[in-house]
């Protein structure tokens, strides 16, 4: 299950588990909508893959207990700015690649 990281990685803006703006890729990097759209420009630095939405787990019990009270998000902060000169060059080597290609 997601673990829902409580920061985003590069700017350490907090993200609660019912975070609209929480973006993950694959490996579950996690960061904000704003660093996703205006530094990575859809790239995880990490991977380079592409992010999508960060799942909302619902705050109470409606099915089989699948829900924030009994699997909390996590409190552990993976705050790593990314060096924006070296994903520039991770950028320029994928030429606007959509995630699906790359």
């Amino acid at each position: 299950m997601l673990a829902l990281r409580p920061s985003c990685e590069h700017c350490n803006k907090a993200l609660a588990p019912d975070a609209q703006d929480a973006m993950i890729c694959t490996f579950e990097c996690t960061f904000c909508q704003v660093c996703v759209e205006q530094l990575l420009e859809n790239v995880c630095p990490n991977c380079a893959g592409g992010f999508s939405p960060r799942p909302i787990r619902p705050r109470h019990n409606y099915v089989n207990h699948n829900c924030l009270q009994t699997y909390p998000a996590s409190t552990e902060v993976v705050h790593k700015p990314v060096d924006l000169k070296k994903h520039k060059l991770l950028l320029s080597m994928l030429k606007g690649l959509a995630p699906e290609l790359r």
